[in-house]
């Protein structure tokens, strides 16, 4: 048997074998760059679209958000061949109608995943959830026209800005179900055990601790479902044609909004209602912009201090 002198055997142990962890081979050097090229690759490749769409949007709807007429003035009197006009009656109706249909959808979808998180058992539970999944996939028109079923056809009721309200309603409260759900099932278990064991009860332990810590992230769901419902286009086409003049009437009339805006002018070859198509887009996308930066705000301040 061979002996190493005490030198030998700390060079020996020093030296990583090659299946050591202690370095990396060239093999798994070159697919770790590899995949991080991969990534990048990709990632870049969805950004194309995107900067393209929001580019072309600020380059030919820009000025028209620089002119002051398009925030105090109506498009009332205005034709596709004359320029000038502005988007009032359209902001006023999409802010008015979204506004109405997350006071309609929030409380409904808080609380539904609140029941199904903290209350849910046995086949209640598992229907309500089931059916939240089927609305997760219906189309904006599916919901149009079972409002229009029931609101017109069955009640006799003329079409109107707060049956809009309804069917984006129907389309808000899945969006809002489904992230409230996943943020509650965040919160830590400890915390409300702690909370148990001091006598509090379920609800106020909901109340006080489970719903403030997850708040950013409910927030963050309602922003989400509120900015698909004020891009939908069908329910307000079927339910609530436009109008170029200013309603603020949820119950009578008809209701400008940016979507129907854009429908209404772009068919038209002209320069003022292209210019117009793409102000209303711009303005659109601008006022989603706001809400995500207003919803960070406020749950960046509204976390549970320790």
């Amino acid at each position: 048997m061979s002996t190493l002198s005490i030198g030998e055997e700390s060079t020996l142990r020093a030296t990583p074998a090659p299946d050591d962890f202690g370095g990396k081979s060239s093999g798994r050097a070159f697919r770790d760059q590899l995949a991080r090229a991969l990534m990048w690759g990709a990632f870049l490749l969805a950004l194309v679209p995107l900067v393209w769409i929001l580019g072309s949007t600020i380059i030919n709807g820009g000025k028209m958000l620089l002119d002051l007429d398009w925030w105090t003035v109506s498009q009332a009197g205005q034709t596709g061949r004359r320029p000038g006009g502005g988007a009032v009656h359209a902001i006023q109706g999409t802010l008015i109608q979204g506004l109405v249909t997350a006071l309609i959808s929030v409380p409904i979808g808080v609380l539904t995943a609140i029941y199904l998180v903290e209350y849910g058992r046995g086949r209640l539970a598992k229907a309500v959830s089931f059916m939240v999944d089927i609305l997760t996939g219906i189309p904006s028109i599916v919901a149009a026209l079972f409002i229009y079923a029931l609101w017109v056809t069955t009640f006799g009721f003329q079409r109107l800005p707060i049956a809009v309200c309804f069917a984006l309603t129907m389309l808000m409260i899945p969006t809002v179900v489904r992230s409230t759900e996943e943020m509650l099932k965040l919160v830590p278990n400890e915390l409300r055990e702690a909370s148990y064991a001091l006598g509090v009860p379920k609800w106020k332990t909901i109340m006080k601790i489970v719903i403030p810590t997850a708040f950013s992230g409910i927030i963050t769901g309602v922003l989400l479902g509120l900015a698909r419902v004020m891009g939908e286009t069908a329910p307000l086409l079927i339910l609530a044609p436009y109008t170029k003049v200013i309603a603020t009437d949820l119950f009578h009339g008809l209701m400008g909004t940016l979507p129907t805006m854009i429908n209404q002018d772009r068919d038209q070859a002209l320069p003022a209602g292209l210019d117009r198509v793409w102000g209303a887009a711009l303005t659109l996308i601008l006022i989603i912009f706001l809400l995500n930066i207003l919803g960070r705000f406020v749950g960046r301040f509204s976390k549970v201090r320790n």
